[in-house]
């Protein structure tokens, strides 16, 4: 069955995080990231930075930290073993670091119908917030696909 369209506008409880350093190298280092200062709190400094910077996509990783971090797609009505994630953007407006306290605040701001039906799109977009300055803009494409009411 098709996702209801009017799940347009559906927000979701904001998610608070810590930004940790250990986490920040953890990263760095599962993506390949050799610029020390990602990992290295002097090589940032001296770079000019306060603390070590936040990687561009750990945004997405941060939105991962919470209990049950797909549990929105049930919300909506998705079952998720009928799920793809089809795109994943970021528009960037200042830098998060280490030791800074993030919100996010997610929204389903597009729904829509493709292939006769049997491809549903869900749009979800967060702003990522520290205090409030708006650090950056993600936007997630969910792909489901309709299964005709078979697993």
């Amino acid at each position: 069955m098709p996702v209801d369209v009017g799940v347009i506008g559906r927000c979701f409880p904001d998610l608070t995080v810590d930004v940790e350093r250990g986490r920040l190298r953890l990263f760095a280092k599962a993506i390949g990231e050799t610029d020390p200062v990602y990992t290295d709190l002097a090589a940032a400094r001296a770079a000019g930075h306060p603390d070590l910077p936040v990687p561009p996509t750990m945004l997405f990783g941060l939105e991962l930290d919470q209990p049950d971090p797909y549990r929105w797609l049930d919300e909506i009505g998705v079952d998720l073993r009928h799920v793809l994630h089809g795109e994943q953007s970021f528009t960037y407006d200042a830098l998060a670091y280490a030791g800074d306290r993030l919100t996010l605040s997610a929204r389903v701001s597009d729904a829509y119908v493709k292939d006769g039906g049997r491809l549903s799109f869900v749009v979800r977009d967060t702003d990522v917030r520290r205090d409030a300055t708006r650090i950056a803009a993600m936007r997630q494409v969910i792909v489901v696909r309709d299964t005709g009411g078979t697993s």
